[in-house]
């Protein structure tokens, strides 16, 4: 880590506590009717809060968070980069759709490898979530390097397809899985040979993350790379089938499928092919590379590993090197908040449990992964729950809230970050009670954290790194929908200051997002931003 510095702030006096902010995942600030599980929620202690005199409303989603455009909904990676690198990066779907337009994708030595790789004979498979959340994966993106495997006469193509359902409507999967089905089938002349070859739900078939549930990979590896599962004539005919046995499956949650040919297995993978895993997020395309790359690996019994060529249409974890081999670069953060902590002696403890742990650690530390000062921090993962988290929505937050009690206490670290993880996980399950006591759990833990940090004499800084709970379900014709995607609300930003010896106050910027926060931590811990962030929310009177 570079040697960096930091300014003094001028009149700011030094006060015995702890700085803590606390992200409570997915909690937005939505329109206050029946469908707003925030609001539906019983919430004295955020309602108090938000009555505050430190307090504004900060976006989350869009361009504030480097995505192409407003229309593109936030999510915890990007969100969680922005809060710890104090500015506005390109993300995932920006990144990816600059190079796949300007064609620069194409000319890497990756693809370069897919091409020799297929002109050997080998099959070119895709594997990746099919939808147009962009979130995860964008299918617009899938569709170009379709057509790109037509133009340099790729012969054989396979595509494994993830069913969304989460970042979009819940089972809408046929809308993208029809006219896929139907491109594919009508690329498929001149001898090309292109086909769905396997799939299934997000949350059931291979995109596990944080290593939570490895079997949920393992099944994914099993369909994708094996060709083990419910065999089908297409992919289309097995989602049909799927929601005929069962009324109420949703796509997210949908088994594995395999799609055969006269019995067999259309798309195993085998020796001398070349894989691409084209979701551009990365907490959920860690463990499927791992599989692919490592050779000593230990998640599953993968029965075969077959030599291929395996790439990412981006590098997922740049410091462990996951995948070795990508299409696209990942964006340089640098000078993040942790860094120039660390560099002037601050210390600091992240916290969470493991669905959003590397969000308060990798991600917050702009993609990089374990300590940048093993001296100066300390990171603490609680162990998630191994269940639809509707059947638990407190989650680890009690857990969580007594490892943050205890290290107020201890007073050894002054800035202190943990993530509730409720509002988002089990938003996204889209069951209205459980969203609400989701959201009543996190108020709870802050009822209980807050008396502590005001003895200790601290400061709380709470925020969201975008919206979920803030909409349970939509309505058209009288029909409602359940909604489990986030949202594009914006998501609210709360100083309690429990030390009087600086005044602060809000300033009067107007379009302020997530990359404001870090100056802001600066402003409370006594240092002035540093030259090209994202200015401070507040300042001293």
């Amino acid at each position: 880590m570079s040697q960096l510095s930091l300014r003094p702030l001028a009149g700011y006096k030094s006060f015995p506590g702890p700085v803590v902010t606390v992200i409570m995942d997915g909690v937005g600030m939505g329109p206050k009717d029946e469908s707003d599980g925030v609001h539906m929620a019983y919430t004295p202690v955020l309602d108090t809060l938000l009555q505050g005199d430190l307090v504004c409303s900060l976006k989350a989603h869009g361009k504030a968070v480097g995505l192409p455009s407003d229309d593109d909904m936030g999510n915890s990676e990007v969100g969680h980069n922005a809060l710890g690198a104090g500015r506005i990066f390109a993300q995932g779907a920006k990144l990816v759709n600059e190079a796949l337009h300007s064609g620069n994708l194409f000319q890497g030595a990756a693809w370069k490898e897919v091409l020799k790789r297929t002109e050997n004979g080998g099959t070119l498979h895709f594997i990746g979530m099919i939808s147009d959340g962009n979130v995860h994966s964008h299918v617009e993106q899938l569709n170009i390097l379709l057509e790109r495997c037509v133009n340099d006469q790729i012969q054989k193509v396979r595509v494994h397809g993830l069913l969304d359902g989460r970042d979009v409507a819940p089972k809408s999967a046929l809308k993208y899985f029809v006219p896929l089905e139907e491109k594919l089938k009508a690329m498929s002349q001149d001898g090309r040979d292109y086909c769905m070859a396997s799939g299934g739900g997000r949350m059931n078939v291979t995109m596990d993350r944080y290593e939570a549930d490895w079997a949920i990979v393992e099944k994914g590896w099993q369909a994708h790379v094996l060709g083990v599962g419910r065999g089908f004539a297409s992919a289309c005919d097995a989602i049909q089938t799927y929601y005929d046995e069962d009324p109420e499956m949703t796509d997210q949650y949908m088994d594995s499928f395999v799609v055969e040919r006269n019995g067999t297995a259309v798309g195993c993978i085998e020796d001398g092919d070349a894989v691409i895993l084209f979701n551009f997020r990365g907490d959920r395309a860690i463990e499927l590379s791992k599989a692919f790359d490592d050779q000593d690996f230990d998640g599953f019994d993968r029965k075969r590993r077959p030599e291929v060529f395996f790439a990412g249409i981006m590098q997922y974890d740049g410091d462990a090197m996951v995948p070795k081999h990508y299409l696209v670069e990942p964006p340089a953060i640098d000078r993040t908040l942790g860094e120039y902590l660390c560099s002037a002696g601050v210390t600091s403890y992240a916290i969470s449990e493991t669905q959003k742990f590397g969000h308060v650690t990798y991600f917050w530390n702009g993609n990089k992964s374990g300590y940048l000062d093993e001296k100066l921090e300390k990171y603490v993962e609680i162990e998630s729950d191994r269940i639809t988290f509707d059947l638990r929505p407190w989650m680890k937050a009690s857990e969580i809230t007594d490892r943050v009690i205890d290290t107020i206490r201890e007073g050894k670290y002054k800035f202190i970050r943990l993530n509730y993880a409720n509002g988002d996980m089990v938003g996204h399950t889209g069951v209205p009670a459980s969203v609400r006591i989701a959201v009543e759990t996190v108020d709870l833990m802050l009822g209980r954290v807050l008396p502590v940090l005001k003895k200790a004499k601290g400061i709380a800084v709470i925020t969201a790194d975008h919206g979920n709970a803030d909409c349970m379900w939509t309505e058209k014709n009288g029909i409602k929908t359940a909604m489990v995607a986030h949202t594009k609300n914006p998501v609210p930003f709360i100083v309690k200051n429990f030390c009087s010896v600086n005044d602060f106050r809000v300033t009067n910027q107007t379009d302020v997002g997530l990359a404001n926060v870090a100056a802001t931590v600066l402003t409370l811990l006594g240092y002035a931003a540093p030259e090209g962030y994202n200015p401070s929310l507040l300042q001293i009177k």
